[in-house]
Order: structure tokens, then sequence, then C-alpha cells
């Protein structure tokens, strides 16, 4: 089941709350991103984010789950996008544990 533009659109609405997050489309699900860094995935309706060391903390009940099937990370499962401080909290808090986008290579 792809994502829903409707869950799409209220999922990126509620994290720019935190910052600046903008998503990418691929094959029906989307990558979502952080301030330029790759942050996690919108899959099945549902959000999922890098396991760092502060979601870790910060979500520490939430379920883990694949976000596609062949993916290779088991990644946490946000149920709680619309508290704000919390989604701040743990957007902000990934943010310097996420590495750095990888340079385009133009030919």
């Amino acid at each position: 089941m792809a994502t829903t533009k409707e869950f799409h659109d209220y999922v990126l609405e509620q994290l720019q709350k935190a910052g600046h997050v903008a998503t990418r489309k691929m094959m029906g699900e989307y990558c979502v991103y952080f301030n330029g860094k790759l942050a996690g995935d919108i899959c099945d309706n549902t959000l999922f984010l890098k396991p760092t060391e502060s979601v870790l903390r910060l979500l520490p009940d939430a379920e883990r789950g694949y976000p596609y099937e062949g993916s290779k990370c088991l990644m946490v499962i946000v149920d709680e996008v619309e508290n704000t401080e919390l989604m701040e909290q743990v957007m902000n808090g990934m943010y310097d544990e996420l590495p750095a986008p990888k340079k385009q290579r133009h030919s």
C-alpha cells in the first residue's frame, strides 16, 4: 500500500514545526530530509525515523520495523507525530547524529 498524499502532507506539516523538512518521492513512498540530511521514510502511511541515539532515547517504547520490503535498516516507527514539542526534540536531537549528505557527482 503506497502512502496517501493526505498522510504525507499531514506528516510534513507536523514535522516542519521543528525545522526545514522536505521529502523526495521514491517508488510511491517518500524519503524524509531534515535540514538537508536523510532522517527517515514515510512508507505505508507510517513515519519511520533512523534509530539514532537521540531517537532511541526520546522514543524508548516505539516499535521498530522495516519501512519497505528489502530494507536493511530496522527503523523506529513514530506514532506521536502530532506531539510538536517531542518531535522538535527528536528531529533536532538526531540532526548531529545523522551523516552529512553525500556530494552529488556531476558527469
